[in-house]
């Protein structure tokens, strides 16, 4: 449903028929590499012929914080706004879609009365493939390999890989410095339910991009 709604947006260019009318009900921003936080601002309008008053802002998680120009809640005929939203990057990465509610006086509190969407692209320096690796209970114990693939402006290396387990054997692979490794993971047995996590360290600037996980496991038997 969020889908087919954000589609329909952005084909027709302007949000209105509740009472308050968007030029771009979709807003598409491009984070830095560095960033913290990224802001996208919906210009709006109350093009009809009564007052409109907003009763609640929702950015739909913690991550995103959303509030009006000034506070104001209550646009007259003709009046012009602005909300704002402050999206927290975090661990996000790759393209994060978040969705905006408006509730408008009048309308039933079920459900928004209108919706707005930030897109956010996130840059992805490091990528693994895949983040886990699994060995089915009491297979036999063959090597698997997780592919390490870098990006960005400058090449980021593996400094050291670590891990705790005892059951796990792993080899380090260069493909291309900086730019393409290979991990290779074996267990000694498979008759022994555990999870080994694999410490990745690089040195890559951003601080957010410097350690990366994957994961092996063997579940118990009967589990997937």
């Amino acid at each position: 449903m969020k889908i087919f709604v954000v589609l329909w947006f952005a084909l027709a260019g302007m949000l209105c028929g509740a009472g308050l009318t968007f030029p771009e009900p979709l807003k598409e921003i491009s984070a830095g590499v560095e960033a913290t936080t990224v802001t996208a601002e919906f210009d709006f309008k109350n093009e009809t012929a009564e007052p409109v008053s907003l009763t609640k802002i929702d950015g739909g998680c913690a991550c995103m914080s959303v509030k009006t120009s000034g506070g104001q809640m209550k646009f007259e005929p003709g009046e012009s706004g602005k909300i704002q939203a402050v999206f927290e990057v975090g661990n996000f990465s790759g393209t994060v879609d978040k969705v905006i509610g408006l509730w408008l006086a009048g309308n039933s509190s079920d459900e928004p009365s209108q919706q707005l969407t930030v897109r956010v692209h996130i840059p992805v320096l490091v990528t693994l493939e895949p983040k886990t690796l699994k060995w089915p209970y009491q297979s036999e114990p063959v090597t698997q390999k997780i592919q390490i693939r870098m990006s960005g402006p400058k090449p980021i290396k593996i400094l050291s890989v670590s891990s705790a387990s005892k059951i796990f054997k792993y080899e380090l692979k260069t493909v291309e410095e900086g730019s393409h490794y290979e991990l290779s993971i074996t267990p000694d047995h498979t008759t022994t339910p555990g999870l080994a996590v694999f410490r990745i360290e690089t040195d890559s600037d951003s601080p957010k991009h410097k350690i990366q996980q994957v994961f092996a496991v063997i579940p118990r038997a009967g589990k997937p």
